[in-house]
């Protein structure tokens, strides 16, 4: 217990946090092994597994951002930028994926570099493909919001400084995904489709999370808008999407992710210890809490439309428990910009 005090940000964090990475590296390794075999069933079971490796590993990278995982900044920031290349968003850098996830929590708002809704309804036809993909439940946002992390530092001047790190990423990955098709050409199409169940997961997770605004500030000072919301309207305006109510191993899958309104209030606490704190903090009765079986219906009928929107704040989301929230896209704190 004492040694893991040395470097854990909490004492009882040494078991739990190498039980995670062990599955992380375990599902992904193996995973990939199936996806390799000459057998289809076995290919799928691969392409879940990996999937579910890189659900985790990005959970992690969230402790890392709160550094809730070691104490030193420096320990917290090897091990997310590790889960990264587990994540394969390695050419995205973990500091910038820290400062931005801070300013959604100090902020209490979705801080973004840009706001990509007016400028997709200036260009319809990208807009009309966009559209098309996601009826078919292909994340195609998600995917465009990834592209942007590699694409921005050759545009935008603040980010220059990433150029080096996205040729290098780019470069060993082509050179890792050639050396895999040598093995199974089928890696082609599996890994983009674990990817893309991995990026559907991730989605589901965000986007009925908050009714926040969207503040175009990530590439400026807090200003004045930075300071408009307290406690209670981030209590109010965020929402905790469980999995299950009834069996909360259940929201293991998504690493107690879930349990969202104990993570705003409690920011440090590590992700074992969400269900509990929750359920003294809140009790059964909590009027913030969304479950799945009703935010799967709104999550499968606002697919479309869900592209572009933008929920007002103090939206009326318990009425129906959730039915009709639509949510937002492209809010991942995978995509730091």
């Amino acid at each position: 217990m004492k040694k893991s005090s040395l470097f854990f940000r909490h004492d009882d964090a040494l078991f739990p946090t190498i039980l995670a990475l062990l599955y992380v590296l375990s599902t992904y390794f193996f995973g990939f092994g199936l996806i390799l075999s000459e057998s289809i069933w076995l290919n799928l079971i691969g392409v879940v597994l990996l999937a579910h490796s890189m659900v985790i590993a990005a959970y992690l990278i969230h402790e890392a951002a709160h550094l809730s995982v070691f104490k030193s900044k420096k320990h917290n920031k090897w091990f997310a930028e590790f889960l990264l290349w587990i994540t394969g968003n390695s050419y995205s850098a973990f500091d910038d994926i820290q400062r931005k996830h801070q300013r959604h929590h100090t902020d209490r708002a979705d801080i973004v570099s840009f706001d990509f809704r007016p400028i997709l309804e200036k260009h319809p036809i990208v807009l009309k493909t966009i559209n098309l993909f996601e009826w078919f439940y292909i994340p195609a946002l998600e995917v465009l919001m990834h592209l942007l992390v590699m694409v921005l530092p050759f545009i935008k001047a603040d980010r220059k400084s990433r150029r080096t790190r996205v040729l290098i990423v780019l470069a060993l990955r082509v050179f890792m995904f050639s050396w895999l098709a040598s093995i199974s050409i089928h890696v082609l199409w599996l890994y983009p489709l674990a990817y893309l169940l991995f990026m559907t997961v991730m989605r589901f997770m965000d986007v009925h999370q908050h009714t926040y605004e969207v503040y175009e500030t990530l590439d400026k000072p807090r200003g004045a808008e930075a300071r408009l919301r307290d406690r209670e309207f981030e209590e109010h305006n965020t929402y905790s999407n469980l999995l299950s109510v009834k069996y909360p191993w259940v929201n293991l899958l998504v690493l107690n992710f879930s349990y969202h309104n104990v993570h705003h209030d409690q920011q440090m606490q590590p992700w074992y210890r969400l269900p509990k704190i929750h359920h003294e903090k809140y009790g059964d009765e909590y009027q913030q809490i969304l479950t799945f079986r009703h935010l799967i219906k709104s999550f499968h009928k606002y697919r479309v439309p869900r592209v572009v929107n933008g929920d007002p704040i103090d939206l009326p989301v318990k009425q129906d428990e959730g039915e009709t929230f639509i949510g937002v896209d492209g809010v991942s704190f995978l995509t730091a910009h």
